[in-house]
């Protein structure tokens, strides 16, 4: 490894599927920020010090952690939080079957804690109402051309670009890489106030959720998908996603159900609920397969 590498080995006390634990940080399989190879993990990030990349490997039964750049020393120490360590579902109680075998099939998935809402917050603005495939087309566009290279040895890593750099970038430029004016207008909000809303990490849970709130553009959707991501937030449910409900009315109910249905489904997993989600998912159950699609649109041709 290069000289201005800072290395550490963390032994997890628990199973871990690194690649598994890390998954819901990767916006696709062409994510400039993320690098998934053999005998490896990559991730480049930004932190409160500057950027960082991150290596994650197995030796054994330990996990090597190397890092470079400004924020190396910051990602060291949340790799454990990152893997999992800071989650436990010891207190959890499945009430139906099939979350009860999706638990059994999550044995080494527990949920990551990035320690860091600006990366995700940005992802998940970028995902707002259009399509997964539409989202993460912006988003490689979004680092590739306003992002940063990654340091360290990773020369095909982009680092997302900071609150700054991204107040920057020219209207006319939103709209080459897909993102409609609103989308825009709550990223440009968000970047004003970023550091304020990295404080939504230490209070956690419903406060941390509604101080992201306080930015317009906002709403409950994408404040749970910051707190899955940002503090693994087990009780974080992504309601007014297109298909969450009608999956999880389907796999508990037998039938599709809307959004406050779905909340009544997962009442009997209150403080646990995106976990009873997350299990679902690991159990296999997904959107049906000729059920309603959300439409793809191209905001660059628009």
């Amino acid at each position: 490894m290069d000289d201005d590498a800072l290395t550490r080995t963390w032994r997890p006390p628990f199973p871990l599927d690194l690649r598994r634990v890390l998954a819901p940080l990767r916006r696709g399989l062409g994510d400039p920020t993320m690098r998934v190879d053999p005998d490896a993990v990559w991730r480049a990030t930004t932190t409160a010090a500057g950027p960082a990349t991150l290596r994650l490997g197995r030796d054994g039964s330990g996990v090597v952690a190397t890092a470079w750049g400004p924020g190396a020393r910051a990602v060291l120490d949340g790799v454990p939080d990152l893997l999992g360590a800071s989650d436990d579902d010891a207190g959890f109680a499945a009430v139906h079957d099939v979350v009860e075998r999706g638990r059994r099939l999550s044995h080494g998935v527990p949920l990551s804690s990035s320690g860091r809402v600006w990366d995700v917050l940005v992802a998940a603005v970028l995902e707002q109402k259009v399509t997964n495939r539409e989202a993460w087309r912006s988003w490689r566009e979004l680092c590739r051309r306003f992002g940063t290279p990654a340091p360290g040895p990773a020369d095909d890593l982009r680092v997302p670009p900071d609150p700054v750099q991204l107040r920057r970038i020219r209207d006319w430029e939103w709209h080459r890489i897909g993102v409609d004016g609103a989308r825009r207008r709550t990223l440009l909000a968000a970047a004003s106030v970023a550091g304020r809303l990295e404080r939504a990490v230490r209070l956690r849970g419903e406060a941390g959720r509604d101080l992201l709130r306080h930015v317009p553009g906002i709403g409950p959707w994408t404040a749970a998908e910051v707190a899955q991501r940002a503090w693994g937030d087990p009780d974080a449910v992504s309601v007014g996603d297109f298909h969450l409900s009608t999956i999880v009315g389907l796999a508990l109910t037998g039938h599709p159900l809307d959004d406050d249905g779905m909340l009544d489904a997962l009442a009997p997993y209150a403080g646990q609920r995106h976990r009873a989600v997350r299990y679902l998912s690991a159990a296999g159950v997904h959107r049906p397969r000729y059920g309603p699609r959300m439409p793809a649109r191209d905001y660059r041709r628009m």
